[in-house]
Order: C-alpha cells, then sequence, then structure tokens
C-alpha cells in the first residue's frame, strides 16, 4: 500500500536492526530504496570523521561524565628540588635556628664575641679624647690646612677597609717608622695582637665620632659662652662648665655609634691583625671562618644573627642616648 511503513523484525540468526522510512514512490521501491540495515548487530558503526550519527544528541547535550578523582599533592611537591648532595640535608636542618640556640654556642664562638666587644670597647676609649679634640679643632679655628686636615680625618670613610689596614702595617710594622722604634726600645708590639685590632678599628670608627661631636658643637649657643666670659670665666673653665655638658649628647651618640661599628669591622682587623682564634678573631673574622669551613653554615648563621641584633640594639641605644641628654638639658 501507498504510504505504508514496512517493519521487518530481524531474527536472531541474522541479528540485523533496519529502519524503514515512509515510501515516497511505491511500496516495493520506495520502501526498499529507503531501507537502512546494520548488518552488524550489536557492535558501534562507524561513521566518517566530522558527521555525528542521526540518533545521537549534539554536542552540547552530551552528558558529562565524571572525572576521576585526583590525588592530592602532597605539600611542596611542587616546589624546586635543590640538587642532592652528601649530607645537604643535614645542613638544611642546621640552619633553623631554635629559640635556644644562642644558649648552645661554643667557647670558641663565646670567644670571638667577648674578643669584639673588647677590640670595639678598646677603640673607643682610644679614639674618643683625640676625636673630640680634633673636633674642637675644625668647628672653632681657622687655620692654613684645616680642610687638608679635614679630608684626612674623613679618609677612612671613603677607602677600602683593606687599604688602611695595609697603611697601618706599612707603619706599625716591626720594621716600619712607628712599629720599629716601639718594639726596640719599649717591647710593644701591635702587629698579630688583640691592640693591634683594636688600633685598627679605632682608625676606621674615628671619623664617625668626630662627626657626631662636630654636630653636637653645632648646637651649643655661643651666646653661653660669650656671657660666660663676661663674668669672668676662663677658657678651659668655659669649656667643662658650658661647652662640654651641652655638646655630651654629640659625644654619647658618636662613642655608641663607634663601638657599634666596632663589632663589624672585617677589612682593615684582617688585614693589620691577621686572623688568629682567641687573639685577633673578631666577630666578623669568625663568621668568615665559619663560611668557608665545610659544614659550618649553622655556625654562620648564628653568629650573623647575633650580629645583627647587637648592631640595632647599640644603634637604638645612642639614639635613645642622645634624646635623653638633649631632654635633660632642655629641663636644666
Amino acid at each position: 500500500m501507498d504510504g505504508a511503513v514496512e517493519r521487518r523484525v530481524p531474527t536472531p540468526g541474522t541479528r540485523r536492526q533496519c529502519a524503514l522510512r515512509p515510501a515516497a514512490g511505491g511500496a516495493g521501491g520506495g520502501a526498499a530504496g529507503h531501507r537502512l540495515c546494520h548488518r552488524r548487530g550489536g557492535q558501534p558503526r562507524r561513521h566518517r570523521a566530522g558527521h555525528l550519527p542521526r540518533r545521537q544528541p549534539p554536542p552540547h547535550h552530551l552528558p558529562l561524565r565524571p572525572h576521576p578523582p585526583r590525588r592530592r599533592a602532597r605539600p611542596g611537591a611542587g616546589a624546586a628540588r635543590l640538587p642532592r648532595r652528601a649530607g645537604g640535608h643535614r645542613h638544611l636542618a642546621a640552619l633553623r635556628l631554635r629559640p635556644g640556640a644562642l644558649m648552645e654556642l661554643s667557647a670558641e664562638e663565646w670567644q670571638a664575641i667577648r674578643l669584639s666587644l673588647e677590640v670595639a670597647g678598646r677603640s673607643v676609649l682610644v679614639g674618643l679624647v683625640p676625636a673630640v679634640l680634633v673636633a674642637l679643632l675644625l668647628s672653632r679655628s681657622r687655620f692654613p690646612g684645616r680642610f687638608l686636615l679635614d679630608a684626612l680625618v674623613h679618609l677612612p670613610l671613603v677607602v677600602p677597609p683593606v687599604v688602611v689596614g695595609w697603611a697601618l702595617l706599612m707603619l706599625f710594622g716591626l720594621r716600619g717608622p712607628i712599629g720599629a722604634p716601639l718594639h726596640d726600645w719599649f717591647g710593644i708590639r701591635l702587629v698579630f695582637t688583640t691592640e693591634g685590632a683594636a688600633l685598627a678599628t679605632a682608625v676606621m670608627s674615628f671619623p664617625l665620632i668626630v662627626r657626631a661631636v662636630r654636630l653636637g658643637l653645632d648646637q651649643v649657643d655661643p651666646g653661653l659662652e660669650a656671657a660666660a666670659r663676661t663674668l669672668g670665666a676662663g677658657p678651659l673653665d668655659r669649656f667643662l662648665t658650658v661647652t662640654l655638658p651641652l655638646m655630651a649628647p654629640g659625644i654619647l651618640a658618636g662613642a655608641v655609634t663607634a663601638f657599634a661599628a666596632g663589632l663589624g669591622e672585617f677589612g682593615a682587623v684582617i688585614t693589620f691583625a691577621s686572623n688568629i682564634p682567641g687573639e685577633t678573631q673578631t666577630l666578623p673574622l669568625a663568621i668568615y671562618t665559619a663560611t668557608q669551613s665545610p659544614g659550618g653554615e649553622a655556625v654562620a648563621a648564628r653568629l650573623a644573627g647575633l650580629s645583627l641584633a647587637l648592631a640595632v640594639a647599640l644603634l637604638l641605644l645612642a639614639e635613645w642616648v642622645a634624646r635623653r641628654m638633649h631632654l635633660l638639658l632642655g629641663r636644666a
């Protein structure tokens, strides 16, 4: 019949799957021409690339398949790995400073700290009085060669510390123009000794004291000194009773700053006094020795942290002393 739909049920032996479309022409040829059969029953049909099967839903209606759960990455798995070497993990573990690491310093490390404090203290005692006199001379006097003296005083601030140490070695060595008479006549040897380390540190910190004292002198009112002179006070009396108390904040600030700088002096000390444990090995030299030794990273880290803490504490102390002295003088 025209317009009829013929359906054939596949037998179990052939396992065909056929779908017939409505015949457009006749019942015989039309139905046969539009009969689609799948001769591979139970197997997926192959399609050309770029063509989807007729009954397959469009891509935007495809069911989403649940992705398999991802394995959670371990912490630090994506970080860059350090190159492996013998004992590397032990060195990295040693760098972790515990709260009580300061109390675990060895006897050599405590000796380096004690020697640094001793050398810095001696350098301040040696250079404080000459620095005050030079500051007074540069601030209150006018003479030929004043600018040359000012440049010579501040020269250690601009030249490499190794150059200063070499100059001290040439002057105060056993064959130097100053060191030879001291050793021959008085038996004093400065090279490669603790006293030599203190001398090198004093030369390097001398400009710091001079600058601080000059800043303190600039804040002294000349009218007060003039009033004391009109009252009959002599030069020494005016200096001890008027000038010195007013410039005391600059002196104290310069002394504390020079002490802090002396704790970190390296180039001049190692050139003039060498690096002798227990004699001239200060805190910076001990850090340098630790960095050059295998497995000394933990020692260098402890000493560097301690050096940084001392420097910050001393700088804060210098600022507090200067402000405290200004307040006391303002109340007076």
